[in-house]
């Protein structure tokens, strides 16, 4: 791997580490403030809000102007999120405006992966990318429970800025306090994130051009024989792995009597199997046969039902390692094969971009749809099991897709096949 590529998984772990350790650190400040369930449950989709709205502007954005001055500004932006929080804005904005952030700083943070390294090379990046950005959720969301526990929060309170009154009172304030600070150690590897000789691409200063452009964009990746399937994968993928960072917290008060602190631990551990998958895939699976991942999908929904059934946390601990490790094996060949076709198609940022609204447009969804059941009573057991069906069903929809391509389109998968098997852009 070249050099670059170590200082930006370096910016990655910071700032996701924050990211999720902010999202443990508002559902507490909700939940103390007296604010009902749903409201803890709308922070996803709240976070991908921006993603799916700012989607035509943030992928030519990071195409128009150097990737590690984007994340950057990106980390710039969650600070003031933070900060807003403190202030007094309700956490479901702030948040919001956070996952501003984050929309801006993804297709930057994938888009120079592209730039950076050859074709074969990019499952084992997306491994080391993907099982270091797990990490940081299995840290961030531990890290996040333990910052509320009495000891960490007690000695976080200590501390007084002389003359100035921070408003800073409780356990979540000061632990979203503390998030400023790894935003800021992400920062600062951001600035060492080396210029790659990709040519930078000029914006269009029409909002209506973008739009429009980025339609097109969108169409041509789902046009595309290996693109649709990778995009279905990774879009249900990522639009139900993003909402059950909620509901595992929902599961593990109404299966074990789990408060926050204990959840969080709980969702470090989904993320644990996660990571390994991933590492495991990023070394076993070629950029070219990453579709043999497909039927896993289908498994992983069905397991997903097994949950309603466990009531242990020996039972519980294995069997969570056990499904996020069957995802990351599915999402990392995927994505890379994504990437691949979308930096062939149309550039890496504008790619990401596309990406990142289908999958955060299925977050955004299935967030609203998790929201509104949590608002009529509907309970953890009965979200998992809608959302487990749905998984399987739409996975196996996606599985019966590619075969037809195979039948009907046999030439141009081969040629797209050939492409990734191949070290030029």
């Amino acid at each position: 791997m070249k050099k670059g590529f170590y200082t930006i998984m370096s910016a990655q772990f910071f700032s996701s580490l924050a990211d999720n350790a902010l999202f443990v650190a508002a559902v507490e400040l909700l939940r103390t403030s007296g604010a009902p369930e749903w409201q803890r449950a709308a922070l996803v989709p709240m976070f991908a809000l921006f993603y799916v709205v700012l989607a035509p502007f943030v992928g030519a954005f990071a195409d128009a102007v150097p990737k590690g001055k984007v994340m950057f500004i990106s980390n710039t932006i969650k600070v003031l999120g933070c900060l807003s929080m403190l202030l007094g804005v309700h956490p479901l904005i702030a948040y919001a405006i956070v996952g501003l952030g984050a929309a801006a700083y993804s297709p930057a943070k994938y888009g120079i992966l592209t730039e950076l390294l050859p074709p074969s090379q990019l499952v084992k990046a997306n491994g080391w990318i993907e099982g270091l950005t797990i990490a940081s959720i299995i840290l961030g969301a531990v890290f996040g429970g333990q910052l509320l526990g009495d000891r960490a929060s007690s000695f976080l309170l200590s501390f007084d800025v002389p003359l100035i009154d921070t408003g800073i009172d409780t356990a979540p304030q000061a632990a979203i306090a503390f998030m400023v600070v790894l935003y800021f150690i992400a920062a600062l590897f951001n600035l060492r994130i080396p210029r790659t000789d990709s040519p930078l691409q000029p914006i269009s200063h029409s909002p209506t051009d973008l739009v429009r452009e980025f339609a097109s964009c969108n169409s041509r990746l789902w046009q595309d024989k290996l693109g649709q399937i990778s995009l279905g994968m990774t879009t249900l993928f990522w639009g139900v792995s993003g909402n059950m960072r909620y509901i595992v917290f929902a599961w593990a008060a109404a299966a074990l009597g789990y408060g926050t602190t204990q959840a969080s631990a709980l969702a470090g551990v989904v993320a644990i199997g996660t990571a390994v998958g991933a590492v495991v895939a990023s070394v076993a699976v070629k950029l070219d046969k990453a579709a043999n991942v497909i039927p896993l999908g289908i498994g992983m929904g069905l397991l997903m039902l097994v949950l309603n059934f466990i009531n242990q946390l020996w039972v519980a601990i294995p069997f969570l390692v056990i499904l996020g490790g069957i995802g990351g094996y599915l999402v990392v060949p995927m994505n890379a094969l994504l990437q691949h076709r979308g930096h062939n198609l149309m550039g890496a940022g504008r790619s990401i971009a596309v990406q990142n609204f289908n999958e955060q447009a299925c977050i955004l969804g299935l967030g609203a749809l998790y929201t509104m059941l949590t608002r009529f009573g509907t309970s953890a057991f009965g979200s998992i099991t809608i959302m487990g069906l749905l998984v399987a069903s739409i996975m196996w929809v996606i599985g019966r897709w590619h075969k037809h391509n195979l039948r009907e389109h046999s030439e141009e998968l081969e040629r797209l096949l050939a492409i990734a098997r191949s070290d030029k852009h």
